[in-house]
């Protein structure tokens, strides 16, 4: 107690301990615990650098779009390099060198729903959560590539028991448990604008999810890291758990990753105009690199071509993978040394008479390290283009864009388009938008191939138009 009393005091932090004398034992233990944790130094230096100013956002003068390997090879050698890269994709699979890993700290808030947003009911017609969804798609993937994928999944402290919970009350969707790893993400203390740390409680600090920059080094700090080496794993395949068309493992991404020699790799999509709001993939002194959507200048953003196009055209949906050695390489001193991102927001705290203030404005900064600026850390990057209609239906909101109503058309849309890439006959409106609901469940179907050989196995040609849903399994 003692040398925490002093630490603070150095760090003129020591208002965190005035109500220390109210606080039982273990409320106690808790507090300093928390404070033990902190590296004050380094906090030091980020109230300098991202609280007491705001950081200013510098775009490097030589920025350029970044090369990506296109949706569609370019040309015969292309065509064959990519047939390579799948078979060697499905090779790594099969030998067990790929994991799953996802993101799913979030809470489903913005949906109107008080729980993990991994447990939001999400398919059209059998309502499957998320985690049911990546789940099944999983126990698919294992079968047809023979193999059996571990599961990573990083929680954050709010819903982390809720999390497990729900897993277990569901028999882990037929997965093992064994194979199914949940770790829990690291977290940031709240600071207020004058440079000192929040208090949430008499007993704890305001603490904030770091970020999913924070992945990396929590894969370290739970032992995920000596897990994967230990089974063989190599690659590791990276989703956020918001996203139920991601292809949980992709042989040809995989496989291209892998080729390249890459240590960090990603998946970009063409943006449907110059300010969508996904990161701009860049190169800056031949470094890969993410310019978030609010940072790239207008007169980049809306940049074009010769023919048309835009320049700017790669924008991130955050899907990666990474090799485990370089995770590894990056957090062997037992920090990550990725740069912090400010966050200005309302944050409840105790005032100097205990009580609980809820601002109805910003009042302090949340500080968060991002995924993608371990690309500019990397020696070797890949990028590839996937279809957004086959890979990227983000749940972020109730309604309206990347909402919970357009994922669920674009699952739809995307299940019609693999029945008829297999000869089925959808029934389509006037318009052209799928007249039934059809949802494919992934236990049978997780891309083209499996499609053709389910609906020729179970002699499937045609959904009649007046269902009102298909459910196929």
């Amino acid at each position: 107690m003692q040398a925490i009393a002093e630490i603070v005091k150095k760090h003129k932090q020591e208002h965190v301990l005035r109500f220390i004398d109210e606080l039982k034992p273990m409320q106690r233990s808790e507090l300093l615990r928390q404070l033990e944790q902190i590296d004050f130094a380094e906090l030091d230096r980020l109230i300098a650098e991202y609280v007491m100013k705001t950081p200013e956002i510098r775009i490097p003068e030589d920025l350029e779009p970044a090369p990506f390997f296109p949706l569609k090879p370019r040309d015969d050698e292309q065509k064959k390099r990519y047939a390579e890269a799948a078979v060697l994709g499905e090779k790594l699979l099969r030998g067990g060198k790929v994991a799953v890993l996802t993101v799913a700290g979030g809470q489903g808030t913005r949906l109107g729903f008080d729980a993990p947003k991994g447990t939001f009911p999400i398919t059209p017609v059998k309502g499957k959560s998320l985690f049911q969804y990546f789940a099944e798609s999983i126990t698919r993937a294992g079968i047809k590539y023979e193999t059996e994928l571990t599961w990573y999944i990083m929680t954050s402290k709010l819903n982390n028991e809720a999390t497990r919970d729900f897993f277990e009350k569901h028999n882990y969707f037929g997965l093992d448990p064994e194979n199914v790893i949940f770790f829990t993400q690291g977290t940031m203390p709240a600071i207020d604008y004058n440079g000192k740390l929040l208090l949430a409680e008499k007993n704890s600090l305001a603490l904030a999810p770091d970020g999913h920059g924070g992945t990396l080094l929590a894969l370290r700090r739970s032992g995920c890291l000596d897990r994967m080496k230990f089974d063989g794993v190599e690659y590791i395949s990276y989703f956020q758990v918001d996203n139920p068309l991601v292809s949980v493992v992709n042989p040809l991404f995989i496989g291209l990753h892998a080729m390249a020699e890459s240590d960090m790799s990603a998946i970009m999509l063409a943006k449907t105009g110059p300010f969508e709001k996904l990161g701009n993939f860049c190169i800056s002194n031949n470094k890969l690199m993410i310019i978030e959507y609010s940072d790239l200048p207008d007169e980049l953003a809306k940049a074009r071509n010769r023919d048309g196009s835009l320049k700017f055209i790669a924008g991130s949906p955050a899907i990666h993978v990474l090799n485990r050695k370089f995770v590894a390489e990056l957090t062997k001193t037992g920090s990550l040394q990725l740069p912090w991102h400010r966050a200005d927001k309302k944050i409840k705290y105790v005032n100097g008479e205990g009580k609980i203030i809820t601002p109805e404005t910003p009042n302090g900064v949340k500080l968060e390290s991002f995924i993608f600026d371990a690309l500019q850390l990397a020696g070797k990057t890949m990028l590839l283009e996937a279809d957004r209609k086959e890979e990227f239906a983000p749940t972020k909101n109730k309604t309206g864009v990347d909402s919970v109503e357009s994922c669920r058309e674009m699952l739809i849309d995307r299940d019609a388009g693999r029945l008829e890439r297999a000869g089925v006959k959808v029934p389509r409106t006037a318009d052209g938008r799928t007249a039934v609901k059809i949802e494919i469940s992934p236990l049978a179907v997780i891309d083209d191939e499996d499609a053709r050989s389910h609906c020729k196995s179970e002699n499937i040609v045609e959904i009649s138009s007046s269902r009102e849903s298909f459910y196929l399994t």
